[in-house]
C-alpha cells in the first residue's frame, strides 16, 4: 500500500473514532440529564435513575439514549410515548417499592416525607406520568 493511502486510511479511521467520542458524549449527558429529571421528578437516587433507564430501555427495546432523550422532553412538555410512560412508571414504583422495603428491613424507616397514599390516587392512576401530581404514587403495597 502507498504511504499516502495508508495515511489517508488512518486519517478515515480517526475521523471514524472522533465521530463515534462526539455522538457518546452527546449521549452521555443526555442519559446524565434524564437521570437527574428522574431524581428531581420522582425522587430517586442517582444509581436507581440509571437503573430504571436501563430498565425502560430493556422492556421496550429502544437505545437507552433515546429513552434518555423521551425523559427530558418529558420534563419539557409534559409527552411520553405510551409504552415508555407504562414502562418508566412500573420501573420507578417497583424501584420506590424495594428501597422502602429495603429500609424497613435495615430498621432506616418509612416513606421519608412523602404524603401518604389515598386511595383516589390508586384508583386514579395518579403519578407523575401522566401529568396528575407531583409525585409518583406507590400505593397498593
Amino acid at each position: 500500500m502507498a504511504p499516502a493511502e495508508d495515511a489517508a486510511d488512518k486519517i478515515a479511521a480517526l475521523q471514524e473514532e472522533v465521530d463515534q467520542l462526539r455522538q457518546a458524549l452527546v449521549s452521555h449527558a443526555a442519559v446524565d440529564q434524564a437521570i437527574g429529571v428522574l431524581m428531581a421528578a420522582a425522587r430517586l437516587r442517582s444509581q436507581e435513575g440509571w437503573e430504571v433507564l436501563q430498565f425502560v430501555s430493556q422492556h421496550t427495546n429502544i437505545k437507552l439514549r433515546e429513552i434518555a432523550q423521551h425523559v427530558l422532553r418529558w420534563a419539557e412538555d409534559g409527552e411520553l410515548p405510551d409504552a415508555v410512560r407504562t414502562t418508566l412508571h412500573t420501573a420507578v414504583i417497583t424501584t420506590r417499592r424495594e428501597r422502602l422495603r429495603s429500609a424497613s428491613r435495615s430498621g432506616q424507616g418509612g416513606r421519608g416525607g412523602r404524603r401518604p397514599c389515598s386511595a383516589a390516587d390508586s384508583r386514579m392512576g395518579n403519578s407523575v406520568w401522566s401529568g396528575e401530581t407531583a409525585e409518583i404514587c406507590d400505593c397498593g403495597g
